[in-house]
């Protein structure tokens, strides 16, 4: 509870959510996995849970084992259990080990020795954050200078009967040392905070004088012990410690990190137990960088030492300073290392649903080769060249607007493009038609995608479902010296010059299976016959090299770009009147949208800081009927939204007098176009096919 509690304080605003792992069970880890889709699953030192491992390595997951460390009192019993280690630890990718000494550990256990790495300890790259001068702890211990103060760390109870309670040897210690050093001010620490009260009545018992941290900043002014009662403050405090004694160390407890100290510069007293920390340990005595004790009955001729002798005090927590930052650094390996081993997220449907899907998908699969098959034996080819942009997956890639970015690249070249497209979900007795640029065709016979392409105004768009006639009819009334294909890697029965495939960073591979186990429309093989991958959405997303390597899989030469959507401007339903980006006409916002992939405009929103109070979705292509639209509105006013905004897509699909129906919520669209990374290499392998 009270790491949780440390966790969420001190990672506030940086991470999405922290909760406990799941219990070790196959189907409270496959929930977990399945709700978070992880593309790499990091486990620190030596936590080992083998339906975890198995399960994160089904999804795909990149797993790795960082801060690896196995004690000198837990080695015996890891390897009379290297039978169990040995069926788990191949599935992890890589473990970081501490040191080459516990890199051997992991190997004599079972670990393959090709991934198992020293990177070092990570908390050597603890950084020494000070705490806020006006904080009460640091208030407190200010009101009390010049007087020396003692920082008695994370102290510890008695493992077992016979052994000693390092609160009770901190406190006589402390009486003992106040008789010389009258000024003399202690910071008692306990690790654990169910012995917070349990400390308070020792001090208490022994007449020491004392305030606890939780009740200040009412205090006592003749008190001069601080019982730290509050978690996540001690590491700040250090900064204003003469000496520091780490507790964990005098009892069996296996030690505690003396890093944290000494990177504030400050002596470090440690007794004989630093099992968990003994590469530090070693490090440290051979360094001469602290002061190690073999008793309870040494601390207080340690401590008198430290206080006595300043100029050597000083020398030691020089020397522990310089030996910390001798060996920084681990977290920029394991960050490099992990970042290596991120893999594109799969996910497989729960049971019994995954058995009932698989065969369908299996016929999907099937279906979908035949179908390929047919169409290529009756493949036809236009007098134009080709260009067809698509993708592997149903739902949203940004097809839209990368048909439109190529169409001004051609033109902006002195090219003539056209654009062919299906026309998906228009309702038109006129099989083919031909529509020129900027011309006024109703959405319904158009389809919403096309009514995008016609309205920007860039090139003459061919609409219908045969591919072949509508091109050449587009060709005839056109002229164009190029043809881009919309929505084409599947339709087979044109040929093309260049296949442009696009992957959506977000969700890149449609869960690893065809529909409806998946929502790939092919298997990944098809990637094969890409002459150029498309990642886009990259800003938005850490997932590119590792879905840049997937691609390389099945298409190891081909070009991978990676592109991203810019905000360019918002218009009004209402008016078409323009509002720049810098000048937005509106506060608070509820979103609606009809989009294959809805999360991708509501993040490109968050991006732009835009205040969205709620959202509504629809199915992709949606077309709005008067009742959605007031529902919508009146939704999303509840939750104070006081304008609506929404997509190009979708606002080309709404209702007749959608202004009056979402009254007095305004509607504004956002305009967005696609910027290309290392553009020019696109531009360079179009014409080179075009030639």
């Amino acid at each position: 509870m009270a790491g949780q509690a440390a966790a969420r304080d001190k990672l506030h605003g940086l991470v999405t959510g922290v909760f406990y792992a799941p219990v070790d069970y196959v189907f409270a880890v496959r929930r977990v996995l399945r709700l978070l889709r992880p593309a790499m699953v990091v486990v620190a030192e030596t936590e080992i849970w083998p339906n975890l491992f198995r399960e994160a390595k089904r999804t795909g997951a990149g797993l790795a084992i960082v801060n690896g460390r196995i004690s000198d009192r837990a080695i015996g019993r890891y390897r009379r259990l290297r039978r169990f280690f040995e069926a788990v630890l191949p599935a992890v990718d890589a473990i970081l080990a501490q040191t080459s000494e516990i890199a051997e550990r992991f190997v004599s256990i079972g670990a393959p020795p090709e991934h198992v790495a020293v990177a070092g300890n990570l908390k050597y790259d603890f950084e020494a954050r000070p705490a806020d001068p006006e904080s009460p702890a640091m208030r407190f211990l200010e009101d009390r200078r010049p007087a020396p103060v003692w920082v008695a760390a994370s102290t510890m109870g008695p493992a077992a009967a016979g052994d000693v309670d390092e609160d009770d040897v901190v406190i006589a210690a402390f009486r003992e040392l106040a008789a010389q050093h009258r000024d003399l001010v202690l910071v008692l620490a306990p690790r654990k905070p169910e012995r917070f009260d349990l400390v308070a009545s020792k001090l208490e018992a022994a007449e020491v004088a004392f305030f606890r941290r939780s009740r200040l900043p009412v205090h006592d002014a003749e008190a001069r012990v601080l019982l730290l009662d509050t978690i996540g403050e001690l590491a700040g405090l250090f900064t204003a410690a003469d000496v520091v004694f780490m507790g964990g160390t005098l009892a069996q407890r296996g030690g505690h990190n003396i890093l944290e100290p000494a990177l504030f510069g400050k002596p470090v007293i440690m007794g004989p137990h630093m099992e968990n920390f003994q590469a530090i340990a070693e490090d440290f005595v051979a360094a001469n960088a602290c002061l190690r004790i073999a008793a309870a009955q040494e601390l207080v001729g340690a401590v008198a030492r430290l206080l006595d002798d300043r100029q050597a005090a000083g020398e030691i927590g020089r020397r522990a300073l310089a030996c910390a930052e001798a060996r920084r650094g681990a977290t920029a390996r394991a960050v490099a290392e992990t970042r290596k081993l991120m893999a594109a997220p799969r996910y497989r449907q729960a049971m019994p649903w995954f058995v009932l899907l698989w065969v369908p998908a299996r016929i999907w699969e099937w279906g979908g080769r035949l179908k390929q098959a047919r169409q290529c034996a009756r493949l036809r080819k236009l007098e134009t060249p080709v260009i067809s942009i698509g993708n592997l997956t149903m739902g949203g890639t940004g097809k839209t607007p990368c048909v439109l970015q190529v169409a001004e690249v051609l033109k902006r070249g002195g090219h003539r493009p056209g654009i062919l497209t299906r026309g998906y979900g228009r309702s038109s007795p006129i099989g083919h038609m031909v529509v020129a640029p900027g011309a006024h065709v109703q959405t319904e016979k158009s389809g919403d995608e096309p009514q995008i392409f016609i309205r920007s105004g860039i090139a003459p768009v061919g609409i219908g479902a045969d591919r072949f006639q509508t091109g050449q009819l587009l060709s005839h009334e056109f002229r164009p010296d190029v043809i881009l294909l919309d929505d084409g890697f599947q339709h087979r029965r044109l040929a093309r010059n260049l296949d442009i495939v696009l992957i959506d960073a977000l969700e890149p591979f449609g869960g690893g299976d065809v529909f409806p186990a998946g929502r790939l429309r092919e298997p990944l093989s098809g990637l094969a016959r890409a002459d150029v991958v498309l990642i886009t959405r990259a800003d938005a997303s850490d997932l590119a090299p590792a879905i840049e390597r997937e691609v390389r899989r099945w298409a190891p030469g081909v070009p991978v770009l990676r592109a991203w959507m810019e905000p360019e401007f918002w218009v009004a339903q209402r008016t078409g009147a323009r509002y720049e980006l810098t000048q937005t006409p509106f506060g608070a916002v509820g979103v609606f949208c009809g989009l294959g992939n809805p999360q991708s405009f509501l993040r490109t929103l968050a991006r732009m800081n835009v205040p969205v109070v709620g959202s509504v979705e629809f199915e992709d292509h949606h077309r709005y009927r008067a009742r959605e639209v007031r529902w919508s509105a009146y939704q999303l006013r509840k939750q104070g939204a006081t304008a609506l905004v929404t997509t190009e897509k979708d606002s080309v699909n709404l209702c007749d007098g959608c202004a009056e129906l979402s009254a007095p919520l305004e509607i504004y669209w956002l305009k967005v176009r696609m910027r290309i990374e290392g553009e020019e290499a696109l531009v360079k392998e179009i014409r080179k096919r075009l030639e």
